[in-house]
């Protein structure tokens, strides 16, 4: 039984929760492998639909632990390169999770766990949660996580944040896009359940098409072979089994198989 984290399924939701709120679920080479490990699970179930992360404690998670850091201090050019690669791949393997991801912020993020927030498709956090990209006054740069921090906040607001490692409320965190909603904290999981409903009500296999499409056009340049997916994906979702039986139920104004089923 791990100490980092735990894995729990309640019927089509999953959910990974980091469990070291004695330190502030800072990560540690150990935890990222678990975190990797614990997405590659629950991505892989048939069953899930949406994968929530969470954490326990006053912090959503404060980046490196201590102890991490103080062995990479002295690591050299070759070990700093495989223990970097560990944490881009525990980024990517959330990002690319095939099921839908829920960041459940019920308090501060820090440095690297800037990067677990922006690497889920949605996040809602706690009104007196608090962010920072504070790695440059630690002689360092938010490089492994930039690509989904960029990506969630923009590049005007990552200019600022990235250069000045300015701590910034949840209010400025939902005004730059970082984060979805911010709610009170009596609130948080009525409005993650929320989106657990609308995402566990919709077709199942639109949901992870809608997933792809996202994560291939973002970013990309608008050319014939952009328009040229775009065009296949929507043909195909179009011929695929809950594709025809969504737009039937539609029609005839019946509930689709996939609501039936719950």
């Amino acid at each position: 039984m791990s100490q980092n984290l735990t894995i729990t399924q309640s019927g089509a939701v999953a959910r990974i929760t980091l469990t070291q709120p004695e330190i502030r679920n800072a990560f540690s080479d150990e935890v990222i492998a678990e975190i990797t490990a614990a997405f590659c699970d629950v991505g892989a179930r048939p069953d899930v639909r949406a994968v929530v992360l969470a954490a326990e404690g006053p912090a959503f998670c404060a980046g490196a632990n201590l102890n991490w850091m103080r062995r990479m201090a002295d690591y050299t050019r070759a070990e700093n390169l495989a223990d970097a690669a560990l944490l881009a791949e525990m980024l990517r393997v959330i990002y690319e999770c095939p099921h839908p991801t829920i960041a459940r912020v019920q308090g501060d993020v820090y440095a690297g766990g800037m990067g677990l927030v922006a690497a889920c498709d949605m996040a809602v956090a706690v009104e007196t949660a608090g962010f920072c990209l504070s790695e440059v006054k630690l002689g360092l740069i938010p490089a492994t996580i930039s690509p989904y921090v960029i990506r969630a906040m923009g590049a005007r607001a990552a200019h600022r944040y990235f250069l000045t490692a300015e701590r910034f409320d949840a209010a400025e965190a939902l005004r730059i896009g970082f984060v979805h909603e911010v709610v009170p904290a009596d609130q948080l999981d009525s409005r993650v359940d929320v989106l657990l409903k609308a995402l566990t009500q919709a077709s199942p296999h639109a949901v992870r098409a809608c997933k792809r499409l996202v994560l291939e056009v973002a970013e990309r340049e608008i050319d014939d072979a952009l328009i040229a997916r775009t065009v296949e994906g929507i043909a195909d979702i179009r011929a695929s089994e809950q594709g025809r039986e969504g737009v039937q139920a539609f029609l005839h104004k019946r509930k689709p198989s996939w609501l039936l089923a719950d």
